[in-house]
């Protein structure tokens, strides 16, 4: 499944920006792919990141999976709860799983809409 009010990114992740901010996470297929996830490292306010390039990790007993940014900024919120309730993501990946938000300076050049990204995920399936 795919929210057409997003972006995403060939790697899993997603963005939906609004007034100037993103709003970043991973999709549920990246969720059900890492299966059961244990740890989750996010940047602090404040940091600056680059699209295209990681900016976290997120890790399963599978393996450990970088979060690739969409966009370049600043982040200027983290979801604190979240590293401390990763079931979230099972649940709810879209709205109360967002990661990041980040104040956007640039976008990837890589980032696909909800159709292409589906097409992409399907492939794979």
């Amino acid at each position: 499944m795919t929210k057409d009010d997003r972006k995403y990114l060939p790697t899993h992740e997603w963005c939906r920006i609004q007034d100037g901010i993103a709003t970043i996470g991973i999709t549920d297929f990246a969720v059900q792919s890492l299966s059961d996830l244990v740890f989750l490292d996010l940047p602090p306010i404040g940091t600056r990141i680059s699209a295209d390039d990681a900016f976290g990790e997120i890790e399963s007993v599978k393996a450990v999976s970088d979060i690739v940014a969409p966009v370049s900024g600043e982040v200027v919120e983290v979801n604190e709860a979240l590293p401390d309730d990763l079931d979230v993501l099972k649940t709810d990946p879209w709205d109360a799983g967002w990661m990041v938000k980040v104040k956007v300076t640039g976008e990837s050049g890589n980032l696909l809409d909800a159709a292409s990204y589906q097409r992409q995920v399907e492939a794979h399936e």
